[in-house]
């Protein structure tokens, strides 16, 4: 199995009718979906990688040699023990946002990831439309309830690289998990694999393709949706070869933004059957989120509500 591949660029055009129903198999059915021709530039997609493999080697690979993974890996290795390191992931992060510290020493860096995230936030509210049109609620309906009454929605971009582990069978590239916020829009390695999404209780590798945008679905729009499109469990293998790259930016709700399922949908549930996801703050389902990212996603919803 594959996930589905869209061509996005044929939503503007006579095939509109059949790429939304693209769209909509790929949130209620798979929870990912690739997206080709989707108006980001290939020279723009190809700074992006040139400055984040250029910002690794520049700014981050000393310093993940001198990590606690690693140091825990070795340790284990020495002892020859055939233990596996479970609350660890193989994996140099930092986050991009309009409001914190940006790497400094690679050339170009700030001003081609400045570029590319605005570019992506723009993809990423007409991927929220399609959504909209295909779950009959108003055109910019999630926009909005992202946004809140007192502050804009966020969008942040993590940066991350899944460098050769010598042992890959005692530890994972990242947990299984799922996403905790809205629409995620991530820019993969085109040649080293490694992400898996869990489908029927199979991992299935999200193949590598080149100048792809891969879109999956997180908790927020499971709620928002009551429950239509459902965020879905991945995970980031560990590899012995090539250092992998992923870029992952996530439109999520402002932290303020109060998230329930939108009043439509829940009109459609079966009245003998209780289906309807619970209100809360988005803030406080974060606080849970913290501290429970890698168990199951449905007792988080019912402790946000707790926390309000």
């Amino acid at each position: 199995m594959a996930i589905p591949v869209i061509d996005f660029s044929k939503l503007n055009g006579e095939e509109r009718a059949k790429t939304l129903a693209q769209i909509a198999n790929g949130c209620e059915e798979w929870g990912f979906f690739q997206l080709v021709n989707h108006g980001i530039s290939e020279e723009l997609l190809q700074r992006v990688k040139k400055v984040c493999s250029d910002c690794y080697k520049l700014e981050r690979e000393e310093g993940f040699k001198n990590s606690t993974q690693v140091k825990l890996l070795n340790e284990l290795v020495e002892k020859k023990s055939e233990d596996k390191l479970e609350n660890l992931d193989w994996e140099d992060v930092f986050l991009l946002s309009g409001d914190n510290e940006w790497p400094s020493k690679t050339p170009e860096f700030k001003e081609t990831m400045a570029e590319y995230r605005a570019e992506l936030n723009k993809l990423g509210e007409k991927v929220m439309e399609a959504m909209d049109e295909n779950l009959g609620l108003p055109i910019g309906y999630i926009k909005k309830a992202f946004n809140g009454e007192e502050a804009d929605a966020f969008f942040g971009t993590k940066v991350s690289h899944y460098p050769p582990c010598p042992h890959p069978e005692r530890l994972n590239g990242l947990r299984a998990h799922t996403d905790a916020g809205g629409v995620i829009l991530l820019f993969q390695d085109d040649e080293v694999s490694g992400l898996q999404i869990l489908k029927d209780g199979q991992w299935i590798d999200v193949q590598p393709l080149s100048n792809a945008i891969v879109i999956n679905i997180g908790d927020q729009i499971e709620v928002l949706s009551n429950g239509r499109y459902k965020s879905i469990w991945h995970r980031v293998l560990a590899t012995l070869d090539g250092n992998r790259r992923s870029i992952a930016s996530f439109y999520n709700p402002s932290m303020k933004a109060t998230i329930a399922p939108a009043p439509e949908l829940m009109e459609k549930v079966n009245q003998e059957v209780d289906q309807t996801y619970p209100k809360f703050v988005f803030g406080d389902y974060m606080s849970v989120y913290a501290e429970q990212k890698f168990l199951a996603k449905e007792p988080r919803f019912k402790a946000a509500v707790g926390a309000m």
